[in-house]
């Protein structure tokens, strides 16, 4: 089969989206298909790999490093008259994914899009939220216009459904097990960190933005810290919340962006992971944090609610009433003055995520696509449902 992935994010970026859609289309290389990339063009030299189509773009405000890509769907719908995909991916919802899926539906190529960002609740967290029922729309206007719309929980699919998305599909996510392992835990790093052996490490894993309910973790923290003074919190990654924090917490551990085996490390080398996020379709960072042996504080949703047991692996917080962050804190305390129960948890949690292989979700995406493949796209107004009123 011919697939081809249109994706407005991809590594060296490192973000959640980039990486998952990094995994798909090496699981489907792996698999004996061939597979076209269409993705912006991150330096003005770069040249293109074999299959791979780059289109100008643009950087993203307020998110260095990032970038989106131009509108090209007659550049698209010209690749692929003359090597025809026989399903397309579009991962992502920017100017580059509005283009494919013109361009596909000019063309009747079954498309499937992804459901990766909640761009609607991050109104909330840059002082917007007016504009969430403005994004929300425009996310199901975009998702809806495909022949299926890939999501990683049972829960999601059901909460998008009931928000007008029409053919949500589950593809669950997997975590590279191989890599992330406790037994990567590294005591010169931890000392480096300025701890020793029996202190605790508490780390968080993540772009540093203000979508990611930061507050909420430097608070619980600091909780922490009165019953465990010795605790330091580290964090592992970059954003535009960077140097605000570095400012007002002297105290913390900055370590800026890690990849591969050094990411590893530092998520085996710490004792707990919080994850305050509740703007999250999944969170990636959750099963690479169990994979490593690493106790998780987290909200109930997403990964937290398919692969988290509270009490067993960590803290699964209820993100519902007025409380819930009160709860997030409570958690977080009781776990960094529970020894025993660390050390418990550090069994459970790479036993919960062991049979999270990248291999099933190659396989599962694959057969998603062949199935869209099969079917004959006609003609157009079909493939959405009628928008509500106002959109």
């Amino acid at each position: 089969m011919h697939y081809a992935i249109v994706t407005e994010t991809w590594p060296p970026e490192i973000n959640g989206v980039a990486l998952t859609v990094q995994g798909l289309e090496q699981g489907l290389r792996a698999r004996g298909h061939t597979v076209s990339l269409v993705r912006p063009r991150q330096t003005r030299a770069q040249a293109p790999a074999p299959r791979e189509r780059l289109v100008p773009g643009l950087p993203l405000p307020r998110y260095p490093g990032l970038r989106f890509g131009l509108s090209a769907p007659g550049r698209l719908a010209a690749d692929w008259r003359l090597q025809r995909p026989d399903a397309i991916y579009v991962a992502t919802e920017g100017p580059l994914g509005w283009a494919a899926l013109r361009a596909a539906r000019a063309l009747h190529i079954p498309v499937a899009t992804g459901f990766h960002t909640r761009f609607d609740r991050y109104m909330r967290d840059y002082g917007a939220a007016f504009l969430e029922p403005v994004a929300l729309a425009w996310m199901r206007r975009f998702h809806n216009r495909a022949q299926a719309t890939l999501v990683p929980t049972e829960a999601l699919r059901a909460e998008l459904g009931g928000l007008g998305f029409n053919r949500a599909v589950r593809l669950p996510r997997a975590v590279d097990t191989a890599l992330f392992r406790p037994t990567r835990r590294d005591d010169a790093l931890r000392a480096a960190w300025g701890l020793r052996a029996e202190d605790l490490a508490v780390i968080h894993v993540g772009r540093i933005a203000p979508e990611k309910n930061l507050p909420l973790a430097v608070r619980a923290f600091r909780t922490l810290q009165r019953a465990v003074p010795s605790a330091r919190f580290v964090w592992v990654g970059d954003g535009p919340a960077r140097a605000q924090l570095e400012r007002e917490h002297p105290d913390f551990v900055f370590c800026g962006i890690q990849r591969d085996e050094a990411l590893a490390r530092h998520f085996a080398s710490a004792d707990l992971f919080l994850f305050p996020s509740r703007s999250e379709t999944y969170g990636n960072v959750t099963l690479e944090a169990m994979a490593s042996g690493l106790p998780t504080v987290a909200f109930d949703y997403g990964a937290a609610r398919e692969c988290l047991r509270d009490g067993v692996h960590g803290a699964a917080v209820g993100d519902d009433g007025d409380g819930a962050d009160d709860a997030f804190v409570d958690a977080a305390v009781r776990i960094a003055t529970d020894a025993a129960a660390r050390a418990r948890m550090r069994l459970a949690t790479r036993d919960a995520v062991s049979a999270l292989r990248p291999e099933r979700v190659a396989a599962d995406f694959d057969a998603i696509l062949q199935r869209l493949a099969q079917t004959e796209v006609r003609h157009e107004p079909h493939l959405a449902a009628p928008s509500p009123a106002g959109e």
